[in-house]
């Protein structure tokens, strides 16, 4: 079968690899030398990421929704190992390092097993329940929150807070598009506003209760978010000196003139902004918003209902990465860890984002068909 690839994805999809390759190599001067040639790794990544896609369109959805809780299960039990047998890297254990091959963060893939797994539940939930109840309503509300909180918490623990932001952004946009009543939204946010009112004045008012009750780890963590109000830290200060000093056009390649942690993962926005200057950045954002407006534009076409659930969480994930990762870079937002898809390095990371590739090509060419997953 003749498979017809979606240029208007493929094309920015490519240019944002050259970009990403070329802006890490230009972070290498920042980079410790001991990680080898991280452009070269990048590159080799996009690679094995391309067989993934190749791979998937093979496959086709279905056979991952057909296999969505043996996913799922499988994403938890690594999870789950992480806090016996990760590799603890910066005080996290985020990941497992195997000799020669490098290292594997789980909570990258997790969101994809998110995804497909309330994409299934949703769909059936819609097969059982064409006019739900409330109670009905309710009953499905705490089931798909169940699946977002396990991981939530194995995650957490390990910690890596920006991963769990993104699972429960990703549940957000899943149950707004799932067509649940406004209603679940609005006493959602009520209540989520309560609780974090609650402990963020224990937080900045009563400090010795807050560490009493949550412990100094989860207190350093949001020192960490807020200290980004003072504009103060090495990471923030270096970066927007990066950036200001950039200009319409930039340092130039490879003259990143100051440095800064984690130049080629979190902050790579800087790293290329201040390579490349104001057109520099203005192009890629360009292509940025040109991507998403087109996988947005998957979900008018007539495409499985199961399908439209899934792009919804990508929009939804990709969309608060872009946004979070570049404001935190530019001040605008707390620095929370999180990377610029496509673009930071990472093994995973980029893989992920590869299967999610897959998954868009395979919803641009698939017509309309109902199944139902148990």
């Amino acid at each position: 079968m003749k498979c017809k690839i979606n240029l208007k994805i493929l094309v920015p999809i490519f240019l944002l690899s050259i970009i990403s390759i070329i802006t890490i190599y230009c972070a290498s001067i920042y980079t410790s030398k001991s990680l080898g040639n991280l452009a070269l790794k990048q590159f080799m990544w996009y690679i094995i990421g391309t067989i993934f896609v190749i791979i998937l369109l093979r496959l086709k959805n279905e056979y991952l929704y057909r296999h969505t809780w043996f996913l799922y299960i499988i994403g938890n039990i690594l999870l789950l190992g992480l806090l016996f047998f990760g590799t603890p890297i910066n005080n996290s254990k985020c990941w497992f390092v195997i000799p020669g091959i490098g290292s594997i963060q789980p909570s990258e893939f997790m969101k994809i097993f998110i995804m497909l797994t309330l994409a299934t539940m949703i769909h059936n939930f819609r097969s059982d329940h064409s006019d739900p109840t409330m109670a009905e309503e309710f009953c499905f509300l705490l089931k798909t929150l169940g699946i977002v909180l396990l991981p939530s918490i194995l995650t957490f623990l390990q910690p890596d807070t920006g991963a769990v932001i993104i699972y429960f952004i990703i549940y957000l946009f899943m149950m707004f598009a799932s067509g649940i009543r406004l209603r679940w939204f609005i006493s959602g946010f009520v209540f989520i506003g309560i609780v974090v009112g609650t402990i963020l004045g224990l937080y900045f008012f009563k400090e010795h209760i807050f560490i009493s009750i949550f412990g100094s780890s989860i207190y350093y963590r949001l020192e960490r978010i807020f200290a980004w109000k003072s504009g103060s830290g090495l990471q923030l200060e270096n970066a927007l000196a990066a950036i200001g000093s950039s200009g319409i056009f930039g340092h130039g390649f490879n003259k990143t003139p100051i440095y800064f942690p984690e130049a080629s993962t979190d902050f790579i926005f800087a790293v290329f902004a201040s390579n490349f200057g104001l057109i520099g950045v203005i192009i890629l954002i360009s292509i940025i918003v040109f991507l998403d407006s087109n996988i947005i534009m998957l979900g008018k076409r007539g495409i499985v209902d199961t399908d439209r659930y899934i792009l919804a969480g990508i929009v939804g994930m990709l969309f608060f990465q872009q946004v979070q990762n570049i404001g935190m870079t530019v001040g605008l937002l707390p620095i929370t860890g999180i990377t610029l898809p496509f673009i930071s390095y990472g093994g995973s990371s980029l893989l992920s984002y590869m299967l999610i590739v897959g998954i868009l090509f395979n919803i641009s060419m698939e017509k309309t068909r109902h199944y139902k997953y148990k």
